[in-house]
């Protein structure tokens, strides 16, 4: 596609003007300005460049590491999943610069083809968020922001990994700002040949090999003091071969191609603000059932879109906001069934904010979505924030969020239903902060109730097709202590989180497959002037892999470890070293896909 290669000049450009002297920063433009404001309520894990090349493989070792969601990946590299307080992958929103990126064939993302380092900061947060993110945000979202600088100058960015499995992975980012105009262009490159052993299983991850390419360019440029016009444009294309469990199995690969590109206008007074949005996604797969012959499935998916998020200020105390936005989805199947179809989706949502006094914060919001030929809720959010005292905030979430079906679900052949109607689910959370100097805890109990589930079941032909099935109830705890201090050339930050998930089916009072009930997650380092050293750990229980709950089918509970070292050399280089799962553990995520045991790598990055 030569699309993807049709801003090589510019890149190659600011490469070479990227060795240059650094300004400080003045201001940063920011694509989802509604996270913002989600912030106040919720509690968001953000994580930035830094914490992304920690574990630079992937998206899924990210998450897994670093954030409270389970994570269900088919082998490294390979399908991956993800599953916020007992739900699915379908009931997780992908957010692309405040835009949802589900594909619509599918309803889902697929972690691995979400390339990792094509962002420059990374934002967990669990719990609904329909009312601003659309269908799909029910057991959390995840948040990938490009972000825009001005008068910063010059700044380059190179990072180089090799890694066990013949892993390379390397990316380029340069930039350049001004009082006016800021511009960023980023590329990245990884591929491994991912063939590792795990004797014990008697398993060799044959055929698991893949490649992926992204390119970034982002361009920002204020015409006065109150407005900025803005674009944002990611190309994506990767290749997976997926694994085989002996030579004599049918070898089989998987070709991904993404186009995102976002133009935004933005007015800031000091009453009102405006955000208007043009956006245009396109995303293309192929299948191959045998790696030698030409694709056997394959499909091409458009989404036109228009948002506008306009916000009033009446006073220090009230604001309003209006969110309108409205999509032409199409898409293109072959060897689904699906033949040209389109849909029309639109929607409303309003939503006021009250801050009566110091100590008390309220939002509430309404929203109706119109999809052509569904039938949706009338979804609602209400949070109240409330300061106890110095050291005590509590918050109040509580959300009515939902999922329609997507064209996979209506429209494949043979199976597809178009009489499905729209999941649904209520929520509730209660969340405590706590903060003592150095010191932070938040403990956030939650309940989450889900009906018509959607769910692919054998029908009475023998045939699978989807059909409006689970109600589902999860309740849980998600806990975060955190202690960060500084003193001198010294720097010592530590993470230790805790997820606890009830997860059933409401009819047959069984647990959901793939949520583990007790989570531990863990991240601690130090530096002293050049030297970092961090450790990172990660504790699932015992996991149920399908819904018969049976314990001799389970994955059973599992501690990973990770390690490594970062050396700065002459301010601008860093070079380092990692083990990844130190202890040689024997663990999966998914059912007969064994994850690498000890491996490691290396890498190089400078900073100009």
């Amino acid at each position: 596609m030569t699309k993807k290669y049709q801003f090589s000049a510019v890149f190659l450009l600011f490469y070479f003007l990227g060795f240059a002297q650094e300004k400080a920063i003045d201001t940063v433009y920011i694509f989802d300005s509604q996270l913002k404001n989600s912030k106040k309520f919720h509690k968001i894990e953000n994580l930035d460049e830094a914490d992304l090349l920690k574990n630079s493989t992937n998206l899924s070792e990210v998450l897994r590491f670093q954030s409270p969601v389970y994570i269900k990946e088919n082998g490294r590299g390979m399908v991956s999943s993800p599953s916020f307080r007992g739900t699915s992958a379908q009931q997780t929103a992908f957010i692309w610069n405040g835009i949802n990126i589900n594909s619509i064939f599918l309803g889902q993302g697929d972690i691995n083809n979400l390339n990792l380092l094509g962002y420059d900061q990374l934002e967990i947060k669990s719990g609904g968020g329909s009312v601003i993110y659309g269908s799909g945000a029910i057991g959390g979202s995840i948040h990938m922001n490009n972000e825009l600088a001005f008068n910063k100058g010059f700044k380059t960015s190179f990072f180089a990994e090799g890694g066990s499995y013949n892993t390379f992975n390397s990316f380029l980012k340069s930039s350049y700002s001004n009082d006016h105009l800021s511009v960023k262009v980023s590329g990245n490159f990884v591929k491994s040949d991912n063939d590792y052993e795990v004797p014990e299983k008697k398993y060799l991850n044959l055929n698991g090999e893949y490649n992926n390419r992204t390119f970034n360019i982002g361009v920002a440029y204020k015409i006065d003091p109150k407005s900025t016009i803005s674009w944002q444009t990611q190309i994506y294309d990767g290749v997976q071969h997926y694994p085989v469990y002996s030579e004599d199995f049918t070898k089989t690969k998987y070709f991904s191609d993404t186009f995102r590109s976002l133009v935004s206008w933005d007015f800031k007074a000091k009453k009102l603000q405006n955000s208007f949005k043009l956006a245009y996604l396109e995303d293309e797969f192929q299948y191959f059932d045998h790696i030698e012959n030409p694709k056997s499935s394959g499909g091409t998916a458009n989404i036109y879109l228009a948002k506008n998020d306009f916000n009033y200020i009446l006073n220090d105390k009230i604001a309003f906001n209006i969110i309108g936005e409205y999509q032409l989805n199409t898409a293109e199947g072959f060897q689904s069934g699906i033949k040209s179809v389109t849909r029309n989706a639109g929607s409303f949502a309003g939503l006021l904010r009250w801050n009566p006094s110091e100590r008390l914060y309220f939002e509430a919001g309404i929203k109706k979505d119109l999809v052509e030929k569904i039938t949706t809720p009338v979804l609602f959010s209400f949070s109240g924030k409330m300061k106890v005292n110095s050291w005590w905030n509590s918050v109040l979430n509580l959300s009515k969020n939902f999922r329609y079906p997507s064209f996979n679900d209506l429209y494949w052949q043979p199976g597809g239903n178009l009489n499905l109607k729209s999941e649904t689910s209520h929520q509730a959370e209660l969340g405590n902060n706590f903060k003592y100097g150095a010191f932070k805890l938040n403990v956030t109990p939650f309940y989450i109730q889900i009906k018509d589930m959607i769910r692919w079941l054998p029908n009475t032909k023998g045939i699978w097709s989807p059909t409006n099935t689970n109600k589902v109830e999860s309740y849980g705890v998600e806990s975060q202590f955190d202690f960060e201090k500084s003193f001198g050339k010294n720097k010592t930050q530590f993470s230790l989180g805790y997820v606890f998930t009830h997860s059933k089916n409401r009819e047959t009072h069984r647990f959901l497959a793939y949520v583990p009930q007790h989570k531990i997650y863990g991240n601690a380092s130090y530096r002293y002037d050049f030297l970092e050293i961090f450790v990172q750990g990660m504790f699932n229980g015992l996991t149920y892999t399908s819904d018969e709950e049976k314990q001799k089918d389970a994955i059973k509970s599992y501690f990973v470890s990770n390690s490594g070292v970062n050396i700065t050399l002459f301010k601008h280089y860093q070079i380092g070293f990692k083990v990844n799962n130190i202890f040689d553990e024997i663990y999966e995520t998914t059912a007969f896909y064994p994850l690498p045991k000890r491996n490691y790598s290396a890498n190089l990055l400078i900073n100009f």
